[in-house]
Protein backbone atom coordinates (compact mmCIF):
# COMPACT_ATOMS: atom_id res chain seq x y z
CA UNK A 1 0.00 0.00 0.00
CA UNK A 2 1.28 3.28 -0.90
CA UNK A 3 1.73 6.07 1.79
CA UNK A 4 2.57 9.12 0.69
CA UNK A 5 4.75 11.87 2.54
CA UNK A 6 6.02 8.89 5.06
CA UNK A 7 9.27 8.91 6.09
CA UNK A 8 11.62 6.49 5.96
CA UNK A 9 15.22 6.18 6.63
CA UNK A 10 17.68 7.34 3.04
CA UNK A 11 19.59 3.87 3.41
CA UNK A 12 16.15 1.85 2.95
CA UNK A 13 18.42 -1.31 4.15
CA UNK A 14 19.70 -0.03 7.30
CA UNK A 15 18.36 -3.31 9.14
CA UNK A 16 21.01 -4.86 7.13
CA UNK A 17 23.50 -4.13 9.35
CA UNK A 18 24.25 -4.51 12.76
CA UNK A 19 23.40 -1.57 14.42
CA UNK A 20 26.57 -0.12 16.06
CA UNK A 21 25.29 -0.17 19.88
CA UNK A 22 25.76 3.59 21.68
CA UNK A 23 27.85 5.83 22.46
CA UNK A 24 29.45 7.51 25.27
CA UNK A 25 31.54 10.40 26.39
CA UNK A 26 32.84 12.13 29.85
CA UNK A 27 34.78 14.64 30.59
CA UNK A 28 36.34 16.47 34.19
CA UNK A 29 38.11 19.69 35.08
CA UNK A 30 38.15 21.87 32.47
CA UNK A 31 35.58 25.06 31.57
CA UNK A 32 32.95 24.44 28.63
CA UNK A 33 32.45 20.62 29.30
CA UNK A 34 28.93 19.74 27.51
CA UNK A 35 30.93 21.79 24.16
CA UNK A 36 33.50 19.54 24.37
CA UNK A 37 31.34 16.57 24.93
CA UNK A 38 29.15 17.59 22.08
CA UNK A 39 32.26 17.51 20.13
CA UNK A 40 33.27 14.22 21.16
CA UNK A 41 29.67 12.83 20.53
CA UNK A 42 30.18 14.32 17.32
CA UNK A 43 33.39 12.04 16.90
CA UNK A 44 30.97 9.07 18.07
CA UNK A 45 27.88 9.67 15.58
CA UNK A 46 28.81 6.45 13.87
CA UNK A 47 27.73 4.83 16.93
CA UNK A 48 24.53 5.97 17.44
CA UNK A 49 21.98 7.98 15.49
CA UNK A 50 18.41 8.07 16.66
CA UNK A 51 19.30 10.35 19.81
CA UNK A 52 21.51 12.09 21.61
CA UNK A 53 22.02 13.94 25.02
CA UNK A 54 24.23 15.48 27.23
CA UNK A 55 23.91 16.21 30.97
CA UNK A 56 26.79 18.97 33.15
CA UNK A 57 27.23 19.52 36.61
CA UNK A 58 28.32 23.39 37.58
CA UNK A 59 28.66 22.91 40.89
CA UNK A 60 25.36 23.75 42.07
CA UNK A 61 22.67 22.06 39.72
CA UNK A 62 22.71 19.58 36.78
CA UNK A 63 21.77 20.60 33.55
CA UNK A 64 19.98 18.11 31.03
CA UNK A 65 19.68 18.57 27.48
CA UNK A 66 18.14 15.31 25.09
CA UNK A 67 16.69 15.12 22.09
CA UNK A 68 16.02 12.58 19.03
CA UNK A 69 18.36 12.92 15.91
CA UNK A 70 21.81 13.63 15.36
CA UNK A 71 24.48 15.76 17.23
CA UNK A 72 24.73 18.06 14.85
CA UNK A 73 21.28 20.26 15.00
CA UNK A 74 20.86 19.42 18.62
CA UNK A 75 24.48 21.02 20.47
CA UNK A 76 25.42 22.60 17.45
CA UNK A 77 23.58 25.73 18.59
CA UNK A 78 25.16 28.03 21.11
CA UNK A 79 21.93 28.67 23.05
CA UNK A 80 21.87 24.87 23.83
CA UNK A 81 24.99 24.66 25.21
CA UNK A 82 25.02 28.01 27.28
CA UNK A 83 22.05 25.84 29.28
CA UNK A 84 24.45 23.10 29.61
CA UNK A 85 27.46 25.16 32.27
CA UNK A 86 29.99 23.51 34.55
CA UNK A 87 33.33 21.83 34.64
CA UNK A 88 32.27 18.19 34.43
CA UNK A 89 29.79 16.79 31.78
CA UNK A 90 28.57 13.15 30.20
CA UNK A 91 27.23 12.57 26.82
CA UNK A 92 25.50 9.89 24.86
CA UNK A 93 24.32 8.80 21.37
CA UNK A 94 21.89 6.08 21.25
CA UNK A 95 20.44 3.02 18.97
CA UNK A 96 17.53 1.75 20.91
CA UNK A 97 19.27 -1.57 21.72
CA UNK A 98 16.41 -2.06 24.03
CA UNK A 99 13.65 0.32 24.73
CA UNK A 100 11.62 1.74 22.52
CA UNK A 101 12.37 4.40 20.09
CA UNK A 102 11.22 7.72 22.28
CA UNK A 103 12.36 10.54 24.39
CA UNK A 104 12.11 8.84 27.87
CA UNK A 105 15.15 6.13 26.52
CA UNK A 106 17.52 9.06 25.34
CA UNK A 107 20.62 9.43 27.91
CA UNK A 108 21.92 10.33 30.09
CA UNK A 109 19.05 9.38 32.90
CA UNK A 110 19.18 10.97 35.65
CA UNK A 111 17.58 10.94 39.14
CA UNK A 112 17.59 12.61 42.33
CA UNK A 113 19.31 9.91 44.84
CA UNK A 114 19.26 10.14 49.00
CA UNK A 115 23.07 10.81 48.26
CA UNK A 116 22.57 13.20 46.00
CA UNK A 117 21.82 13.27 41.50
CA UNK A 118 23.50 11.01 39.81
CA UNK A 119 23.32 10.87 35.93
CA UNK A 120 24.64 7.30 33.70
CA UNK A 121 25.31 6.99 30.12
CA UNK A 122 25.30 3.30 29.68
CA UNK A 123 26.86 1.53 26.30
CA UNK A 124 25.93 -1.62 25.96
CA UNK A 125 22.84 -4.45 27.33
CA UNK A 126 22.61 -6.09 30.39
CA UNK A 127 21.28 -9.69 30.20
CA UNK A 128 19.39 -9.86 33.41
CA UNK A 129 17.64 -6.40 33.41
CA UNK A 130 13.94 -8.05 33.28
CA UNK A 131 14.61 -10.21 36.03
CA UNK A 132 15.96 -7.42 37.94
CA UNK A 133 12.96 -4.73 36.47
CA UNK A 134 10.71 -7.06 37.89
CA UNK A 135 12.32 -7.71 41.00
CA UNK A 136 12.37 -3.97 41.66
CA UNK A 137 8.99 -3.38 40.61
CA UNK A 138 7.88 -5.71 43.42
CA UNK A 139 9.93 -3.77 45.81
CA UNK A 140 8.17 -0.47 45.18
CA UNK A 141 10.32 0.98 42.16
CA UNK A 142 8.75 3.58 40.17
CA UNK A 143 10.22 3.19 36.02
CA UNK A 144 10.13 6.01 34.00
CA UNK A 145 11.77 4.57 31.13
CA UNK A 146 11.90 0.98 29.16
CA UNK A 147 15.57 1.00 29.05
CA UNK A 148 17.47 -1.57 30.99
CA UNK A 149 20.15 1.58 31.57
CA UNK A 150 17.47 2.70 34.47
CA UNK A 151 17.77 -0.91 36.44
CA UNK A 152 21.10 0.52 36.92
CA UNK A 153 19.51 3.56 38.82
CA UNK A 154 17.24 2.07 41.16
CA UNK A 155 19.72 -0.38 41.88
CA UNK A 156 21.76 2.21 43.51
CA UNK A 157 18.94 3.78 44.93
CA UNK A 158 17.87 0.72 46.73
CA UNK A 159 21.67 -0.66 47.84
CA UNK A 160 21.90 -0.47 51.88
CA UNK A 161 25.26 0.60 51.44
CA UNK A 162 26.34 3.93 52.69
CA UNK A 163 28.40 5.98 50.19
CA UNK A 164 27.45 6.67 46.29
CA UNK A 165 30.16 4.90 45.34
CA UNK A 166 29.60 1.58 47.14
CA UNK A 167 26.38 1.71 46.67
CA UNK A 168 27.33 2.29 42.55
CA UNK A 169 29.96 -1.03 43.16
CA UNK A 170 26.72 -3.00 45.24
CA UNK A 171 24.58 -2.37 42.02
CA UNK A 172 27.38 -3.26 39.65
CA UNK A 173 27.58 -7.03 41.25
CA UNK A 174 24.22 -7.85 40.55
CA UNK A 175 23.79 -7.12 37.07
CA UNK A 176 24.84 -9.11 34.35
CA UNK A 177 26.22 -8.79 30.68
CA UNK A 178 27.93 -5.99 28.71
CA UNK A 179 28.30 -2.62 30.07
CA UNK A 180 30.88 0.57 29.68
CA UNK A 181 29.21 3.30 32.03
CA UNK A 182 29.81 6.72 32.54
CA UNK A 183 28.41 8.58 35.89
CA UNK A 184 27.88 12.24 37.03
CA UNK A 185 27.70 12.93 40.13
CA UNK A 186 28.24 15.97 42.74
CA UNK A 187 31.72 14.72 44.09
CA UNK A 188 32.77 13.70 40.38
CA UNK A 189 32.49 11.24 37.91
CA UNK A 190 32.61 7.74 37.76
CA UNK A 191 33.35 5.10 34.87
CA UNK A 192 34.01 1.81 34.76
CA UNK A 193 34.40 -1.53 31.51
CA UNK A 194 32.40 -4.71 32.57
CA UNK A 195 34.48 -7.49 33.93
CA UNK A 196 34.46 -8.82 30.55
CA UNK A 197 35.28 -6.20 28.64
CA UNK A 198 32.99 -6.35 26.11
CA UNK A 199 32.62 -2.88 25.15
CA UNK A 200 35.60 -0.41 25.08
CA UNK A 201 36.32 2.33 26.83
CA UNK A 202 39.19 4.60 26.71
CA UNK A 203 40.79 7.45 29.25
CA UNK A 204 42.64 10.54 27.51
CA UNK A 205 43.99 13.86 28.69
CA UNK A 206 43.08 17.12 27.86
CA UNK A 207 45.32 19.84 29.50
CA UNK A 208 44.58 19.18 33.29
CA UNK A 209 40.97 17.57 32.64
CA UNK A 210 40.11 13.58 32.22
CA UNK A 211 38.38 12.03 29.20
CA UNK A 212 36.42 9.11 29.30
CA UNK A 213 35.26 7.79 25.46
CA UNK A 214 34.44 4.54 23.75
CA UNK A 215 36.57 5.37 21.42
CA UNK A 216 39.85 6.92 20.53
CA UNK A 217 39.10 9.08 17.39
CA UNK A 218 36.55 11.05 20.02
CA UNK A 219 39.76 11.85 22.10
CA UNK A 220 41.46 13.27 18.50
CA UNK A 221 38.45 15.64 18.09
CA UNK A 222 38.76 17.07 20.86
CA UNK A 223 42.57 17.24 20.77
CA UNK A 224 42.96 15.24 23.79
CA UNK A 225 45.78 12.76 24.64
CA UNK A 226 45.14 8.95 24.65
CA UNK A 227 46.34 7.27 28.25
CA UNK A 228 44.80 4.03 27.73
CA UNK A 229 42.21 1.38 27.61
CA UNK A 230 40.28 1.00 30.59
CA UNK A 231 41.23 -2.83 32.17
CA UNK A 232 37.85 -5.45 31.89
CA UNK A 233 36.32 -4.54 35.47
CA UNK A 234 38.25 -1.63 36.28
CA UNK A 235 36.20 1.12 37.85
CA UNK A 236 37.75 5.04 37.88
CA UNK A 237 36.75 7.90 39.78
CA UNK A 238 37.44 11.58 39.30
CA UNK A 239 37.26 14.17 41.64
CA UNK A 240 39.00 16.78 43.01
CA UNK A 241 41.43 14.03 44.15
CA UNK A 242 42.59 13.41 41.56
CA UNK A 243 41.93 9.92 39.35
CA UNK A 244 41.34 6.57 41.24
CA UNK A 245 41.29 3.25 40.18
CA UNK A 246 39.37 0.52 41.24
CA UNK A 247 39.31 -3.35 40.89
CA UNK A 248 35.61 -3.51 42.54
CA UNK A 249 35.04 -7.58 40.64
CA UNK A 250 36.84 -10.94 40.98
CA UNK A 251 38.85 -11.33 37.46
CA UNK A 252 37.93 -13.15 35.06
CA UNK A 253 38.88 -14.14 31.28
CA UNK A 254 38.05 -10.85 29.39
CA UNK A 255 36.00 -11.45 26.41
CA UNK A 256 36.09 -8.08 24.37
CA UNK A 257 33.79 -7.90 21.20
CA UNK A 258 35.47 -9.03 18.04
CA UNK A 259 33.23 -7.01 15.80
CA UNK A 260 34.34 -3.68 16.91
CA UNK A 261 37.23 -4.39 15.18
CA UNK A 262 35.08 -5.76 12.24
CA UNK A 263 32.77 -2.82 11.70
CA UNK A 264 31.43 -1.08 14.46
CA UNK A 265 34.31 1.33 15.47
CA UNK A 266 36.07 4.07 13.72
CA UNK A 267 38.45 2.88 11.23
CA UNK A 268 41.09 5.86 13.02
CA UNK A 269 40.54 4.21 16.43
CA UNK A 270 42.50 2.09 18.16
CA UNK A 271 40.53 -0.39 20.12
CA UNK A 272 43.05 -2.13 23.11
CA UNK A 273 46.00 -1.09 21.72
CA UNK A 274 45.33 -2.19 18.26
CA UNK A 275 44.47 0.14 14.95
CA UNK A 276 41.13 -1.10 13.60
CA UNK A 277 42.31 0.09 10.12
CA UNK A 278 45.14 -2.26 10.40
CA UNK A 279 43.41 -5.06 12.05
CA UNK A 280 40.34 -4.53 8.92
CA UNK A 281 43.19 -4.49 6.35
CA UNK A 282 44.89 -7.69 7.37
CA UNK A 283 41.34 -8.51 7.75
CA UNK A 284 41.41 -8.51 3.53
CA UNK A 285 44.21 -9.87 3.24
CA UNK A 286 43.45 -13.07 5.33
CA UNK A 287 40.51 -13.22 3.23
CA UNK A 288 42.46 -13.16 -0.20
CA UNK A 289 44.60 -16.11 1.57
CA UNK A 290 41.31 -17.87 1.92
CA UNK A 291 39.26 -17.43 -0.98
CA UNK A 292 40.99 -15.78 -3.88
CA UNK A 293 39.38 -15.55 -7.11
CA UNK A 294 40.67 -14.44 -10.34
CA UNK A 295 39.27 -11.59 -11.38
CA UNK A 296 40.05 -7.85 -12.46
CA UNK A 297 39.38 -5.84 -10.04
CA UNK A 298 38.85 -5.52 -6.04
CA UNK A 299 35.95 -3.05 -5.27
CA UNK A 300 34.46 -2.33 -1.57
CA UNK A 301 30.86 -1.80 -0.26
CA UNK A 302 31.67 1.80 1.43
CA UNK A 303 32.61 2.68 3.51
CA UNK A 304 32.79 -0.46 5.58
CA UNK A 305 34.08 -2.35 3.15
CA UNK A 306 37.05 -0.31 2.31
CA UNK A 307 39.79 -1.25 4.40
CA UNK A 308 39.15 -5.05 4.02
CA UNK A 309 38.87 -4.46 0.03
CA UNK A 310 42.34 -2.14 0.57
CA UNK A 311 44.57 -5.66 2.26
CA UNK A 312 42.66 -7.97 -0.39
CA UNK A 313 43.84 -6.28 -3.11
CA UNK A 314 47.45 -5.64 -1.81
CA UNK A 315 47.39 -9.33 -1.01
CA UNK A 316 45.87 -10.76 -4.08
CA UNK A 317 47.65 -8.38 -6.52
CA UNK A 318 44.57 -6.99 -7.81
CA UNK A 319 44.05 -3.72 -8.92
CA UNK A 320 41.46 -1.80 -5.76
CA UNK A 321 38.86 0.28 -7.69
CA UNK A 322 36.03 2.64 -6.24
CA UNK A 323 33.88 0.75 -8.29
CA UNK A 324 30.66 2.24 -5.86
CA UNK A 325 30.42 5.43 -5.10
CA UNK A 326 28.95 6.62 -2.52
CA UNK A 327 26.75 9.70 -1.50
CA UNK A 328 27.94 11.89 2.06
CA UNK A 329 25.13 14.41 1.47
CA UNK A 330 22.27 12.16 2.26
CA UNK A 331 19.88 12.70 5.64
CA UNK A 332 18.27 9.72 7.74
CA UNK A 333 15.28 10.92 6.55
CA UNK A 334 13.70 11.26 2.75
CA UNK A 335 9.63 12.13 1.83
CA UNK A 336 9.05 9.87 -0.76
CA UNK A 337 5.88 9.16 -2.57
CA UNK A 338 5.45 5.61 -2.76
CA UNK A 339 7.16 2.07 -3.33
CA UNK A 340 8.50 2.95 -6.50
CA UNK A 341 10.91 5.61 -5.08
CA UNK A 342 11.37 3.61 -1.90
CA UNK A 343 12.64 0.62 -3.79
CA UNK A 344 15.09 2.99 -5.67
CA UNK A 345 16.06 4.19 -2.25
CA UNK A 346 19.47 2.22 -2.43
CA UNK A 347 20.76 4.45 -5.06
CA UNK A 348 20.47 7.38 -3.11
CA UNK A 349 23.18 5.73 -1.01
CA UNK A 350 25.21 4.15 -3.06
CA UNK A 351 25.73 4.13 -7.09
CA UNK A 352 27.39 1.84 -9.66
CA UNK A 353 30.80 3.11 -10.72
CA UNK A 354 29.98 1.95 -14.88
CA UNK A 355 32.69 3.37 -16.68
CA UNK A 356 35.36 1.38 -14.07
CA UNK A 357 33.50 -1.95 -13.67
CA UNK A 358 31.01 -2.80 -17.16
CA UNK A 359 32.54 -6.18 -18.85
CA UNK A 360 34.80 -6.61 -15.34
CA UNK A 361 35.49 -9.73 -13.27
CA UNK A 362 34.65 -8.49 -9.88
CA UNK A 363 35.68 -9.28 -6.22
CA UNK A 364 33.06 -7.52 -4.06
CA UNK A 365 33.73 -7.13 -0.25
CA UNK A 366 31.50 -6.17 2.41
CA UNK A 367 31.92 -6.40 6.45
CA UNK A 368 29.13 -8.57 7.00
CA UNK A 369 26.05 -9.65 5.94
CA UNK A 370 22.84 -9.79 8.26
CA UNK A 371 19.47 -10.47 6.17
CA UNK A 372 21.36 -10.19 2.44
CA UNK A 373 18.59 -7.26 1.54
CA UNK A 374 21.54 -4.71 0.94
CA UNK A 375 23.47 -7.69 -0.63
CA UNK A 376 20.55 -8.69 -3.36
CA UNK A 377 20.40 -4.75 -4.65
CA UNK A 378 24.37 -4.08 -4.53
CA UNK A 379 24.86 -7.12 -6.95
CA UNK A 380 21.68 -6.32 -8.81
CA UNK A 381 23.24 -2.78 -9.33
CA UNK A 382 26.45 -4.04 -10.85
CA UNK A 383 24.64 -6.58 -13.26
CA UNK A 384 22.86 -3.73 -14.22
CA UNK A 385 26.25 -1.68 -14.56
CA UNK A 386 27.09 -4.18 -17.07
CA UNK A 387 30.04 -6.19 -14.84
CA UNK A 388 30.75 -9.92 -16.37
CA UNK A 389 31.07 -11.72 -13.30
CA UNK A 390 30.42 -11.16 -9.23
CA UNK A 391 32.68 -12.71 -6.50
CA UNK A 392 31.49 -11.22 -3.49
CA UNK A 393 33.91 -12.17 -0.09
CA UNK A 394 32.65 -11.00 3.24
CA UNK A 395 35.20 -9.72 5.83
CA UNK A 396 33.89 -12.09 9.11
CA UNK A 397 32.76 -15.14 9.64
CA UNK A 398 28.67 -15.59 9.04
CA UNK A 399 26.42 -13.92 11.15
CA UNK A 400 24.26 -16.71 12.56
CA UNK A 401 23.38 -15.99 16.28
CA UNK A 402 21.87 -12.86 17.56
CA UNK A 403 23.88 -10.91 20.03
CA UNK A 404 22.76 -9.51 23.83
CA UNK A 405 25.08 -7.17 24.47
CA UNK A 406 24.18 -3.63 22.82
CA UNK A 407 23.94 -4.33 19.29
CA UNK A 408 20.72 -4.63 17.48
CA UNK A 409 20.39 -7.80 15.93
CA UNK A 410 17.61 -9.13 13.95
CA UNK A 411 15.86 -12.33 15.13
CA UNK A 412 17.93 -15.25 14.50
CA UNK A 413 15.14 -15.84 12.08
CA UNK A 414 15.94 -12.84 9.98
CA UNK A 415 19.80 -13.59 9.57
CA UNK A 416 20.49 -15.20 6.31
CA UNK A 417 23.45 -17.22 7.50
CA UNK A 418 21.31 -18.87 10.40
CA UNK A 419 18.66 -19.68 7.04
CA UNK A 420 21.09 -21.19 4.60
CA UNK A 421 24.16 -22.64 3.66
CA UNK A 422 26.76 -20.86 1.44
CA UNK A 423 26.34 -22.29 -1.55
CA UNK A 424 22.24 -21.18 -1.08
CA UNK A 425 23.04 -17.63 -0.31
CA UNK A 426 25.16 -16.99 -3.13
CA UNK A 427 21.84 -18.05 -4.79
CA UNK A 428 19.73 -16.24 -3.34
CA UNK A 429 22.56 -12.78 -3.73
CA UNK A 430 23.04 -13.97 -6.83
CA UNK A 431 26.87 -13.82 -6.95
CA UNK A 432 29.04 -16.21 -9.39
CA UNK A 433 30.90 -16.89 -5.89
CA UNK A 434 30.53 -16.58 -2.54
CA UNK A 435 32.91 -16.79 0.64
CA UNK A 436 33.42 -15.69 4.20
CA UNK A 437 36.61 -14.94 6.52
CA UNK A 438 36.62 -18.20 8.77
CA UNK A 439 36.52 -17.62 12.51
CA UNK A 440 40.39 -18.92 12.55
CA UNK A 441 41.48 -15.86 9.97
CA UNK A 442 39.56 -13.30 11.75
CA UNK A 443 41.89 -14.49 15.10
CA UNK A 444 45.17 -14.43 13.18
CA UNK A 445 44.07 -11.31 11.92
CA UNK A 446 43.81 -9.46 15.00
CA UNK A 447 46.92 -11.02 16.22
CA UNK A 448 45.69 -14.52 18.03
CA UNK A 449 47.15 -17.69 16.22
CA UNK A 450 43.51 -19.06 16.39
CA UNK A 451 39.79 -19.33 18.61
CA UNK A 452 40.75 -21.59 21.00
CA UNK A 453 37.75 -23.64 21.75
CA UNK A 454 37.62 -23.74 25.58
CA UNK A 455 39.28 -20.28 26.01
CA UNK A 456 38.28 -17.58 23.37
CA UNK A 457 40.16 -14.40 23.43
CA UNK A 458 37.24 -12.44 22.48
CA UNK A 459 33.05 -12.54 22.20
CA UNK A 460 32.51 -13.97 19.07
CA UNK A 461 28.93 -15.14 19.82
CA UNK A 462 27.52 -13.66 16.88
CA UNK A 463 29.00 -15.81 14.77
CA UNK A 464 29.80 -19.01 17.02
CA UNK A 465 27.20 -18.85 19.72
CA UNK A 466 29.32 -18.90 22.31
CA UNK A 467 27.73 -16.32 25.02
CA UNK A 468 30.23 -15.61 27.49
CA UNK A 469 27.70 -14.61 29.93
CA UNK A 470 24.26 -16.22 31.53
CA UNK A 471 21.45 -15.01 29.20
CA UNK A 472 18.81 -15.02 32.58
CA UNK A 473 16.22 -12.80 31.14
CA UNK A 474 15.94 -15.69 28.30
CA UNK A 475 16.48 -18.35 31.10
CA UNK A 476 13.88 -17.11 33.41
CA UNK A 477 11.15 -16.99 30.49
CA UNK A 478 11.74 -20.66 30.42
CA UNK A 479 12.78 -20.12 26.40
CA UNK A 480 15.91 -21.44 25.56
CA UNK A 481 14.87 -22.38 22.02
CA UNK A 482 14.54 -18.45 21.35
CA UNK A 483 17.88 -17.22 21.83
CA UNK A 484 16.91 -14.14 19.37
CA UNK A 485 14.25 -12.66 21.30
CA UNK A 486 16.44 -10.80 23.18
CA UNK A 487 18.03 -8.76 20.74
CA UNK A 488 15.54 -6.38 19.83
CA UNK A 489 13.74 -6.23 23.01
CA UNK A 490 15.55 -6.98 26.18
CA UNK A 491 12.91 -5.22 28.56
Amino acid sequence: MNQPFAAFTTNPFDDDKLREECGIFGIYGTDGAAAITALGLHALQHRGQEAAGITSWDGANFNNHRAMGHVAGNFDRAEIIDKLPGTSAIGHVRYSTTGETALRNVQPLFAELATGGFAVAHNGNLTNATTLRRQLVRQGSIFQSTSDTEVIIHLVATSSYRTLLDRFIDALRRIEGAYSLVCLTREGLIAVRDPLGVRPLVLGRLNDSYILASETCALDIVGATFIRSLDPGELIVLSERGLQSHKPFAAVRARPCIFEHVYFSRPDSVVDGLSVYEIRKRIGAQLALESGVEADMVVPVPDSGTPAAIGYSQASGLPFELGIIRSHYIGRTFIQPGDHIRHLGVKLKHNANRAQIAGKRIVLIDDSIVRGTTSVKIVQMLREAGAAEVHMRIASPPTRHSCFYGVDTPERSKLLAAQMDVERMASYIKVDSLAFLSINGLYRAVGEDMRVDDAPQYCDACFTGDYPTRLTDLEDNDRPDQLSLLAERVI
